[in-house]
Formats: structure tokens, C-alpha cells, sequence
């Protein structure tokens, strides 16, 4: 096993969020024969969190998720990279831990875990579910993996998931006075909010907001009784001063549902290592148990989620020597 075969072994596994059992009972199983104390810690509807940890607390823990974005695309490779749907994100930082956690132990260092979680692509439900877990009181450090091109991230941004929902009056689209457009109101609100000021920060940048999902109405013969849309705001600032520019913006015009909401983070620093802010969120925030939380991995955020996902050799292979080096860091703190 080499962390580019471990790399494809996990990619070919699919494993949308919500779909997590394969590709977590194959690491289970995995690590169980390395030696790993393994538990599958229940969270919610046949989906669970792998958590594996040798004889001794771990004070150091290695996270990432095993859930991915839709659509499934099986591995390839070529003599520079390994592409596939989750290459980056997250299944050859999976890799990189379980080989680098491989290392530390050949070199008489039991004092680590790992934890890898379902769901971060949508709502971070298995980060909530170990936040909760009590071998979260002995660790110290929990190294988190994100494509960040190896490099320590130093900073996160918050998010805010956010559904907008407006109600009409249902009429034959040959006499439009008769009913209510739900879709026309929507359009008018989210033309609204796409002229908002967002508030920005010196250290996180710019919030940013994304329309990324639209829907409603039933016949393009039938005047819409409803609409849906569902947004993503990436916040520099704290969620409630976002949360006023949402609502002037909307003005009572639709309801307005917040799914998901957490405050942008600062993250653990460690001299030695290039480091960088990243726009992108993580299951940190939901880990606030876990120690103090870094975050680090190989692959760009750019080849993330998209039809040419992949992760370069070289680079997967640095981060295993990075998180090992990282580790022993923060032990001699």
C-alpha cells in the first residue's frame, strides 16, 4: 500500500454526503488491521464517523471528512496526478494522515488519533456528533485537512446557509391578473440582495454570496404559486451583521430560513510552515472540543468540486512528511 494506491482505493468508493457507510466501513476495516482501536461512532440515520486511536489518549488528532460532492467519478492517473471525485477533497488527505499517523508510530509516537467524519459537505452533522464524544477532552491539537497546496491555513471564514421561500397564487398563465407570481417576487428579492453591501474584514476579506440553487412552479401554462432558492454566503464578519443586510434586503417579502450559520476562524499557527487565509469553510468550527484546531492539506481548492478534481503525486506525498513534521512540532509544545 502506497498513499497513491490508498488514494484511488478510497476515490473508487463512492461516497456522496449521506452515502458515507461504504467508504467508512472500508477504512474501518483498514485500520482495524493496522492496529488501530477503531470505533464507528453513530451519527444519525445509518451514517457514522470512523474514529481510530492506538493504546494511549490521543493528544493529537488527525481529522478530515469521507463524504464528497456530487457527481461520482472513479480515479485515473497519470505520471503527474491522480484525478477522481474527492482526489483533493477529501480522500488523498485521508491518505496523507493515515500514512503520516503510520510513521509517528514506528517512531514510538502513540500519543494520536484520527477522526474522520460524514456530512461536512452539507451541514457538518458528524463533526457535530464528535464534538460531543469524550475522547474530545484529551486532545490537545486537531490537525484538520482541507486542499489548501500544503500549506497551514491561519484563518477560515464563516458561513451562512440560507433558504428564501415565497408563496404566490396559482392561475392560467392566459389571464396572469387572475394569480401571483412566486417566482417574479423571488427574482425581485434576489435581485435585491445581489446589490447588497456585504461587510468585509482586513484579516478574512470580502463576504461574498452565491445564488446556488433555484426552483418552483409546476408548468410554464400555470402562473407559480411557489419559489425556492437556497444561498451561501461566505462571511468575513460575524453571521448577525449579515444576517441584518439579508433582512433589510428581503423586507418581509418571502420566510426566510437560516440551515446553517458559523462565525469565521482563527486558527493555531505554527512557526516554520507558509501559511495563508482561505475563503473555504470547514468541520472546525464544529470541533471547538477537539484542542486547538489547525488546518492543513494537499491540492487546491480550485480542483475541488469540479469534473478535473485531482491531486498532484508530489504533492500528496509532501504532506504526509508535513503532517509528521507538524506533529512533532506540537508535541514539544
Amino acid at each position: 500500500m502506497t498513499p497513491f494506491s490508498l488514494t484511488r482505493e478510497l476515490i473508487d468508493i463512492p461516497s456522496l454526503t449521506g452515502d458515507e457507510k461504504a467508504v467508512g466501513e472500508f477504512l474501518a476495516t483498514r485500520l482495524a488491521s493496522l492496529g488501530y482501536n477503531v470505533e464507528l461512532q453513530d451519527a444519525g440515520a445509518d451514517r457514522f464517523n470512523v474514529i481510530a486511536t492506538t493504546g494511549e489518549m490521543p493528544r493529537i488528532v488527525f481529522s478530515t471528512h469521507m463524504d464528497t460532492v456530487p457527481p461520482f467519478i472513479a480515479s485515473s492517473e497519470d505520471g503527474e496526478y491522480i484525478y477522481g471525485r474527492g482526489s483533493c477533497d477529501a480522500k488523498g488527505i485521508i491518505a496523507a494522515q493515515l500514512f503520516a499517523a503510520e510513521q509517528l508510530r514506528k517512531q514510538g509516537m502513540n500519543n494520536i488519533g484520527m477522526l474522520f467524519t460524514v456530512d461536512e459537505e452539507l451541514s457538518s452533522f458528524g463533526a457535530q456528533a464528535a464534538n460531543n464524544h469524550p475522547l474530545a477532552r484529551e486532545c490537545r491539537f486537531l490537525i484538520n485537512g482541507e486542499p489548501t497546496d500544503n500549506r497551514l491555513a491561519i484563518g477560515t471564514k464563516g458561513s451562512l446557509r440560507l433558504i428564501i421561500t415565497t408563496e404566490g397564487r396559482a392561475a392560467h398563465s392566459a389571464y396572469p391578473e387572475a394569480g401571483e407570481s412566486a417566482i417574479e417576487k423571488l427574482l425581485d428579492i434576489l435581485q435585491d440582495i445581489r446589490a447588497c453591501e456585504w461587510p468585509g474584514d482586513s484579516f478574512f476579506g470580502e463576504t461574498t454570496c452565491n445564488i446556488g440553487v433555484l426552483n418552483g412552479g409546476t408548468r410554464p401554462n400555470v402562473i407559480p404559486d411557489h419559489a425556492r432558492a437556497e444561498l451561501q454566503i461566505r462571511l468575513a464578519t460575524d453571521i448577525e451583521r449579515v444576517k441584518r443586510v439579508v433582512e433589510e434586503a428581503v423586507a418581509g417579502r418571502a420566510r426566510v430560513e437560516y440551515a446553517s450559520a458559523h462565525n469565521p476562524v482563527r486558527l493555531f499557527s505554527v512557526a516554520g510552515f507558509d501559511d495563508c487565509v482561505v475563503r473555504f469553510t470547514t468541520d472546525v468550527p464544529y470541533l471547538s472540543n477537539w484542542g486547538k484546531p489547525l488546518l492543513i492539506g494537499p491540492g487546491s481548492i480550485f480542483d475541488a468540486h469540479t469534473d478535473h478534481e485531482r491531486i498532484a503525486r508530489h504533492e500528496l506525498e509532501r504532506s504526509v512528511d508535513l503532517y509528521v513534521a507538524l506533529v512533532k512540532k506540537l508535541n514539544a509544545l
